[in-house]
């Protein structure tokens, strides 16, 4: 059967996932009546409950005797290692755009690796069925955006389909018929090349993902190169630098079919499958028959921005939810990750430590999240950005953002002057209709820790901010942080209303009434500028003296709750999150008064 390989690529929540979904129904993957869940290809957790999509998917379907592998890739921009991973085993992309939106900054990113590698984009419109969409413009911004990055004629001769993957149509023009899906089926036979393989030559493969299967150990999915598998046939992975990493056998062989991998026994160059049987290989290897010394090439993957402290619970309340509380334990688990997710990079620092350094934020915030469900428990600092020396003049360099806002016009003036503060760069301003305004800034990354939570406030939670990693930029001198101090309880044991009650004037509180507390544990952010240490355990004194008016009734104001992402933008460098299977907490690096004050003292003579 003859082969095609495609990825699909686009900026979140443009309907990457939709469309898949879309394909495996058009091309009978889903028997009739069959129940599936949408958005079928993103099964993971977290990523059903967030609605993105954080880890690349393989799939495929059928269609007229020729067999499509399809891959679904993230499009958050903290997740772009594995877009650029997944791009090498493909021959074309499709490249969805929103009707509405247009192009956005992961369009960009994601596109320039495209283009970068030499793959002939198909655009497709999406979402065409909204009111507000403006096909025929947005073909026009992609086109202009192709030409900005770099793209050659036979790249900018590109084909246009208009979509709508809730709906399940694709034509090629948005008054066309609204049918079905085969246009755009018909549209990857015809535009998308088969692979360039050699078909005789001995077997290679080039790991592109990595997963932990309970049953059959680390699983390698790429695409075969050269030659051809069979179960149980000798296998070797091979270093990029050319050196041997391990022998083995091939135990399990499986190729992609529908939502399910499928046990094969023989697989041909060309087509997209997954590998068991090696214990120590990883993504980037070459697995490949034992004759062969040359390993393929591996794209290389843009460099983290950020780090992240993780380190052992020592909070009173440590071990009270999980199992894994251990360095041991923690570290053993950040070194399996950095093994399967080359985006991410980590560093023993000492003292029970580890450096977490990855691509933003969010996806940090993931991999705390997915430890936390594993039943660990850990405390990890605030982001920092890594800074780099530019060999050629010697100074100092930080990562710069683009980053694209859509707000509504009453809020542009507030956002500008924030931004300006954090020395952000306007680079475009413009409008989109409906009294709507995009900016469009260049900002550092460092600048931007913390903002969300003041931008939904600046904007009353209508504005929408995107990012992605533009460069590297001289150092941009100092930005301002958090203006207020925090909320510090002095005790430990359960709050009490009464207390809270009393505490609202001083600021807005974190924790409600009856939650756990501990000396150090932040509760609640103080109205001004300093750190105040309280006490949310006092009760109301009683007495047998009745007053003449009644008790005053107490009645407390929703507390704040963040979200992970959220406290871990919102802490300061003396703070820290602690993270157990059933919650997290902000607190002070140093728990004790005396210790705080001793380490404020020292900062202030030194």
């Amino acid at each position: 059967m003859e082969l095609r390989n495609i990825a699909i690529i686009a900026h979140v929540d443009h309907g990457k996932t939709t469309l898949v979904d879309c394909l495996l129904r058009e091309t009978g993957t889903f028997r009739a009546g069959q129940k599936v869940a949408e958005q079928a290809l993103d099964s993971g957790d977290i990523e059903r409950e967030r609605g993105i999509t954080i880890l690349a998917k393989c799939t495929s379907v059928a269609w007229r005797d020729v067999r499509i592998n399809i891959v679904d890739t993230p499009g958050h921009a903290d997740f772009g290692g594995e877009v650029e991973r997944v791009l090498s085993m493909v021959d074309g992309v499709l490249l969805l755009v929103d009707a509405a939106e247009g192009p956005m900054p992961q369009t960009k990113f994601v596109l320039g690796k495209a283009l970068a590698l030499g793959l002939q984009p198909i655009v497709i419109v999406n979402k065409t069925d909204r009111a507000a969409a403006r096909p025929f413009e947005v073909q026009d911004q992609t086109f202009d955006l192709m030409a900005a990055l770099g793209a050659n004629e036979r790249q900018l001769d590109f084909p246009t389909l208009f979509a709508s993957a809730k709906e399940g149509w694709a034509a090629a023009d948005p008054g066309g018929a609204r049918d079905s899906m085969a246009p755009l089926l018909d549209l990857i036979l015809d535009h998308v090349p088969p692979p360039e393989v050699n078909r005789h030559g001995p077997f290679r493969v080039l790991v592109t993902t990595l997963e932990y299967d309970p049953y059959l150990g680390r699983v390698l999915t790429g695409r075969i190169n050269d030659g051809s598998c069979r179960i149980n046939s000798p296998l070797r992975a091979i270093g990029r630098d050319g050196h041997t990493i391990e022998d083995g056998r091939v135990v399990q062989l499986l190729a992609f079919r529908g939502l399910e991998r499928t046990p094969i026994k023989e697989a041909h160059a060309g087509d997209i499958v997954a590998i068991a049987g090696l214990a120590k290989a990883s993504v980037a290897d070459t697995l490949c028959d034992p004759a062969v010394t040359e390993p393929l090439a591996a794209q290389p993957v843009d460099p983290p921005t950020l780090a992240m402290s993780f380190s052992v619970n020592d909070s009173p309340f440590a071990g009270g939810d999980g199992d894994k509380v251990t360095s041991r334990l923690i570290g053993a688990r950040l070194a399996r990750e950095a093994e399967g997710n080359v985006a991410i990079r980590v560093r023993e620092t000492g003292g029970g430590e580890f450096e977490v350094a990855g691509r933003g934020e969010l996806q940090i915030a993931v991999l705390i999240e997915i430890m936390r469900r594993e039943g660990f428990e850990l405390s990890v600092s605030r982001p920092r950005v890594l800074f780099r020396t530019d060999p050629e003049t010697g100074k100092v360099t930080e990562p710069m953002e683009e980053v694209v806002i859509d707000v509504d016009e009453e809020f542009a003036g507030a956002v500008i002057e924030k931004l300006g503060r954090r020395r952000a760069e306007l680079v475009d301003h413009r409008p989109t209709g409906g009294a709507k305004q995009r900016l469009t800034f260049h900002a550092p990354t460092r600048s931007l820790i913390g903002y969300h939570s003041e931008f939904l406030t600046d904007t009353r939670g209508t504005g929408i901010m995107n990012r992605v990693f533009h460069g590297y930029a001289p150092h941009q001198g100092e930005i301002e942080g958090r203006h207020s101090g925090v909320l510090i309880s002095n005790g430990q044991g359960a709050t009490v209303p009464y207390a809270l009650w009393n505490l609202e004037e001083r600021g807005r509180l974190f924790v409600g009434p009856g939650e756990a507390t501990y000396a150090g544990m932040i509760i609640g952010e103080h109205s001004r500028g300093n750190d105040l240490d309280v006490n949310p355990l006092r009760t109301k004194q009683l007495t047998n003296i009745r007053a003449a008016g009644k008790d005053e009734a107490v009645v407390l104001t929703q507390p704040v709750r963040f979200s992970l992402e959220q406290a871990i933008a919102y802490i300061d460098d003396d703070e820290l999150v602690e993270v157990t299977p059933k919650t997290f907490r902000l607190r002070k690096r140093l728990l004790g008064i005396n210790d705080r004050k001793r380490a404020a003292r020292a900062k202030a003579a030194g």
